[in-house]
């Protein structure tokens, strides 16, 4: 009888213009994870990022789209793995905590872990990033039901179930956002793991930019929120137009039970313009519904056609 084979691990770091950190990135992974194959995205570094991933023995790759989410999309459609850790090359993520996730996404079989971000020096998480992090994961909490402890973090392990499964349509620091809502809409096993957030390497710096990212990331959510909840999307859309038709039309029917006159008729016509627009959208959300009850059946199915992770 045969035993069965270790599972395939792959560790991904996107990068761009990590010389600072990434030869210390890839020694701290290949040092917690002997057996993985550690995978460089450079993402259009001007710097030696890639000279030195190279030299320090990752097997180095570019994507030319620039953005996180362009790499990620990259990286979960090229490598073919059992375990996928994604974390990024600027070393502010602990590589040591690495192995006891992948323990526990095997032993538990579930589809994703999230690093939550413990940091003890201040430098290493700006304010604004810790105050933006808890309003939107409230909001992703609010929205959809249920939510993680942080949205944001970079550093997570995956099933192949997961990354197969994905269609990955960020482009940038949002990516985190869509990750969660899927592993959230798929009803699929997650589990969290606080792990140690160190402050950047002298010479490298954040990439994330506070109100654009910000602004990209709220446009996200709302925009998956109307994909993956149009009957409550647009159902309260048209709930507040129906509202505010039923304020602007109480004058006019008072008036009209008393004289039987209309005398604000153009009032009346933008109120029936107000209702047919409530209900249009109504009948819009339930028939968006349906299709996207349809994509994400299709999702599932691509989903299960992986087994769970530990599984042979």
């Amino acid at each position: 009888m045969s035993l069965p084979s270790p599972p395939r691990i792959a560790v991904l770091l996107p990068c761009y213009n990590e010389e600072a950190a990434i030869e210390r990135t890839i020694a701290g992974f290949r040092a917690a994870l002997p057996v993985a194959t550690i995978y460089v995205y450079d993402n259009n570094s001007n710097d030696r990022t890639v000279a030195l991933a190279t030299a320090a023995g990752a097997v180095v790759r570019t994507e030319r789209q620039q953005g996180k989410g362009n790499v990620v999309r990259r990286m979960f459609a090229d490598i073919d793995a059992d375990v996928y850790i994604m974390a990024d090359g600027d070393l502010t993520y602990d590589p040591v905590a690495a192995p006891p996730m992948v323990e526990m996404l095997l032993g538990e079989q579930l589809d994703m872990i999230v690093g939550t971000r413990k940091h003890e020096h201040a430098e290493a998480y700006r304010g604004g990033h810790v105050l933006g992090n808890k309003i939107f994961t409230g909001l992703l909490s609010g929205l959809f039901g249920r939510s993680f402890t942080d949205i944001f973090s970079g550093y997570r392990v995956f099933s192949r179930r997961f990354v197969k499964s994905f269609p990955v349509l960020s482009s940038g620091f949002e990516i985190e956002t869509e990750m969660s809502v899927h592993a959230l809409e798929l009803r699929m096993p997650v589990g969290e793991v606080e792990t140690v957030y160190a402050a950047r390497p002298e010479g490298s710096e954040s990439k994330l930019s506070t109100y654009r990212d910000g602004w990209r990331i709220l446009k996200t959510i709302v925009t998956l929120y109307r994909i993956e909840r149009p009957v409550l999307f647009f159902g309260s859309i048209g709930a507040l137009l129906l509202l505010l038709g039923l304020v602007l039309a109480m004058p006019l029917v008072l008036t009209y039970l008393d004289t039987g006159l209309v005398p604000r008729f153009p009032t009346a016509i933008l109120i029936t313009g107000l209702v047919i627009i409530a209900v249009l959208c109504l009948f819009a959300g339930l028939i968006l519904d349906t299709v996207t009850r349809g994509r994400r059946e299709v999702r599932r199915l691509a989903y299960l056609a992986h087994s769970a992770p530990g599984q042979v």
